[in-house]
């Protein structure tokens, strides 16, 4: 079936009226010569019967959910008054070049909102290294102090508690919705940078796929939305009807109106996570490094058959589950039941596809996934146990001082990125090319391995002579980090 042209597009704009237009757009209808017109839609371009019947339930849901009336989003505005609160915070983050002292206190803002259980919800970098909370309903002069209960920094989540009785008289909670489906609209309610009262922007839905958390550095799926997104806005719930669709928490730096919103099953996942077990558990991993397959040579190198699809395992952490089972040069076919495609990705709702590492993060630590693989020009099938992995050098270290150790002046300490991100936003490029590399290259050999460095060495007599020596990698017997051999 042949797609339609750039002409029959332009027509489509012209002749539909532009609600429909986008709503087809977004569907990824493709157009042909001639079967049924759609009712909807006054035009001479007709659909493949093959298309419209394919469509025709998710059209039906699709409509129900997306062409809400301005009155509903005024109810839906109306209820957040009741539920979205603005936080602030004052931090204290540590010197990572000198551990035994914290940078100066700073006060920044976010927003919050209230979620069932007398809890609030809002992101993970609002409350990061904070010393103090306090928290202030929308229509009111009075801060109450509020305490963190649970952060879960690779998703930007965290939730707050407040003991006074006084702050929940009058106060509503909004339920969790669905995803939104594309050209959805949705409002995005917060305290953002500007002024001090609330503020609701309307945008609607861009696209959806996992996406780079800035704050956590891990990928997760995130939705955006062409609403404007400011500093201020972080923790503020995305309207969708009278449900939260999702969590403003970051922006596309150098675009405009181009917002993220954190989905619900991610929100889902970090607090299921707390109400079973008490505390955050982190998002599963395979562990693995995976390559794409689309290349025919190599997909003939592996004997992968016509009908076969899959990525290339080209590395595994010695920590997962899988460093047992799988090997280099396996080629996953399918992830508990899902086929792979070559690029990585895997089908999603309406015709949409995401990389199959959603499928990974969304299960539950210790939950068990069934793998297909090709080996050797061979079939096998393995179960393997899914576990948050902790890379050797840590991406994040908030909410708590870092270690070290001084002796003879010397100061050595674990290597961490944000012991990089003190040479500044251009870490990458100022920081010692050699401790970059082991930062986001190096595998752990074993749990609890730190790799340690000397970072700098404090003058005095006993260490004459050493001054220069600074961001050097300590090694002893062969092995690198802080748990080293015993003789």
């Amino acid at each position: 079936m042949l797609s339609c042209s750039i002409r029959s597009l332009r027509r489509l704009k012209c002749c539909c009226n532009k609600r429909w237009s986008s709503l087809i757009l977004a569907k990824g209808y493709c157009f042909s010569k001639p079967k049924v017109v759609p009712s909807f839609c006054n035009t001479d371009i007709k659909f493949s019967r093959f298309y419209v019947w394919e469509q025709q339930s998710s059209l039906r849901q699709w409509r129900r959910r997306s062409l809400y009336t301005v009155t509903d989003t005024y109810e839906a505005i109306e209820l957040a008054l009741d539920s979205v609160v603005k936080i602030f915070t004052v931090s204290s983050s540590p010197n990572y070049f000198l551990p035994w002292q914290n940078k100066s206190q700073r006060e920044t803002m976010g927003s919050g909102f209230v979620i069932p259980g007398k809890k609030i919800l809002t992101n993970a970098h609002v409350v990061a290294d904070h010393t103090f909370v306090l928290v202030r309903k929308h229509g009111s002069p009075t801060k109450y102090r509020a305490e963190v209960q649970a952060v879960g920094h690779e998703c930007d989540l965290a939730i707050l508690v407040v003991e006074s009785p006084e702050f929940w008289e009058g106060m509503n909670f909004l339920e969790l919705g669905d995803i939104p489906f594309l050209q959805e609209a949705v409002a995005v309610v917060g305290y953002p940078q500007g002024g001090d009262n609330i503020s609701v922007t309307k945008g609607v839905v861009s696209r959806v796929e996992p996406t780079q958390y800035v704050h956590g550095a891990t990928q997760l799926m995130a939705i955006q939305i062409d609403a404007a997104i400011n500093p201020g806005n972080s923790g503020g719930p995305a309207i969708m009807g009278n449900k939260v669709a999702g969590v403003a928490f970051q922006n596309l730096s150098g675009a405009e109106n181009i917002g993220y919103i954190i989905p619900v099953p991610v929100i889902k996942h970090f607090i299921a996570g707390i109400e079973e077990s008490g505390k955050y558990m982190g998002f599963c991993s395979m562990g693995l490094s995976c390559q794409p397959t689309e290349n025919v040579q190599l997909r003939n190198h592996f004997k992968m058959q016509p009908h076969m699809t899959g990525v290339l395992v080209s590395k595994i952490n010695p920590l997962s589950d899988a460093y047992g089972v799988l090997k280099k040069d396996d080629i996953i076919l399918e992830f508990d039941g899902v086929p792979i495609a070559n690029d990585g990705t895997v089908p999603f709702r309406n015709r949409e596809r995401i990389t199959f590492d959603h499928l990974v993060s969304m299960k539950k630590p210790n939950e068990t996934a069934l793998v297909k693989l090709l080996r050797n020009g061979g079939e096998h099938a393995f179960t393997i146990t899914l576990q948050p992995l902790q890379p050797l050098v840590p991406v994040h270290q908030f909410d708590k001082l870092p270690s070290y150790y001084i002796f003879a002046g010397l100061v050595f300490v674990p290597l961490t990125q944000p012991y990089l991100h003190e040479y500044g936003e251009d870490w990458y490029n100022s920081s010692p090319r050699r401790l970059c590399e082991l930062a986001l290259r190096e595998l752990p050999k074993r749990a609890g391995e730190q790799l340690v460095i000397l970072s700098q060495v404090l003058m005095d007599d006993i260490n004459a002579g050493y001054e220069r020596l600074a961001e050097l990698q300590v090694k002893r017997n062969w092995w690198t980090g802080q748990e080293r051999q015993r003789n």
